[in-house]
């Protein structure tokens, strides 16, 4: 693929609307620095810190007892969005560009956001668990909350390496990186952050980055776990911009004519509707998905755009 085609396929990964990783990326950051603002206020006001932690921070992290997770639910959500850390939050904002970003690259902007909720939703159900069956947990579970957005993360980066595990990184350097070697710098790093002995975490974490690797298998099988998601928030977008049009899926139409045509190469009329379909094509499946006849037309557009 020459630099041309891949103009058109950078063109959908960074800041068209509905960007899936940058929306991501976006509600971390806002809910952390909401949460250390009023943490700020609380130092600055004489308050005590563990109040904060009691009285704000409780409400959006993950509670180790059920008891407290019926009362809380949206908390099985939060918290993978909720940090108070902040190195442990520049780290875990650069392994989710990293990661998600080749993944978008590979799979479309439809698969991240259903591996980063179903890989906190399985590690806030690990958590739970291992606080109810081992005895050392047990005692703290009224005291235990998981936050930040490791498991999440885990999830994309296993789902990103299952994909393509020889895909290429820096390849100034020697051809380039494995995407494999970057994974294992990945989980050496999260797993080592967490405190020795907390079997919840690190239970957690890997049962996330397994349901990211299992999301893969299954897609390569013909089920997609990711529709159902992508399809309530298409609901929830059309439900809150009822103006915006929506979206519906076209048949694939030919952009010349067919009958009776003798056995030559046919050349496709390239026209802005045309190119815009192959572009949401990418944005949606990723380029590998389309047909050659696509990529030609990609090619003489970038061609023609540059005369």
């Amino acid at each position: 693929m020459d630099v041309k085609e891949d103009n058109f396929r950078k063109r959908m990964n960074l800041g068209q609307e509905g960007n899936a990783l940058i929306q991501l990326l976006i509600l971390n950051a806002v809910l952390f620095v909401i949460l250390k603002f009023i943490y700020v206020v609380y130092l600055v006001s004489n308050a005590l810190v563990p109040e904060y932690y009691t009285r704000v921070y409780s409400w959006f992290a993950l509670p180790a007892a059920p008891g407290k997770i019926v009362m809380r639910p949206w908390t099985l959500i939060s918290y993978m969005f909720s940090d108070h850390e902040v190195f442990r939050f520049i780290s875990n904002m650069f392994w989710l560009w990293s990661f998600g970003y080749i993944l978008q690259d590979l799979t479309g902007n439809r698969k991240i956001i259903p591996i980063y909720l179903y890989g906190g939703l399985t590690g806030a159900i690990l958590f739970v668990l291992c606080h109810l069956i081992f005895p050392d947990l047990r005692g703290k579970i009224d005291l235990d909350t998981l936050s930040g957005a490791n498991c999440a993360i885990a999830a994309v980066a296993i789902a990103t390496t299952t994909v393509s595990p020889d895909y290429r990184i820096f390849p100034m350097i020697n051809g380039g990186i494995p995407l494999w070697v970057l994974t294992l710098i990945f989980l050496l790093i999260n797993f080592s952050s967490i405190g020795y002995g907390d079997t919840g975490s690190y239970t957690a974490n890997a049962g996330a980055a397994g349901i990211g690797y299992l999301f893969i298998y299954q897609l390569r099988r013909g089920r997609d776990a990711s529709i159902w998601i992508s399809q309530f928030f298409d609901w929830l977008n059309d439900l809150f911009n009822p103006d915006k049009k929506k979206k519906t899926r076209r048949k694939d139409e030919f952009y010349y004519h067919v009958a009776g045509t003798q056995p030559y190469k046919k050349i496709p009329n390239i026209t802005q509707k045309r190119i815009d379909e192959i572009l949401d094509k990418i944005n949606q499946q990723g380029y590998r998905y389309l047909t050659s006849e696509e990529k030609e037309i990609l090619k003489r557009a970038a061609e023609e755009e540059d005369l």
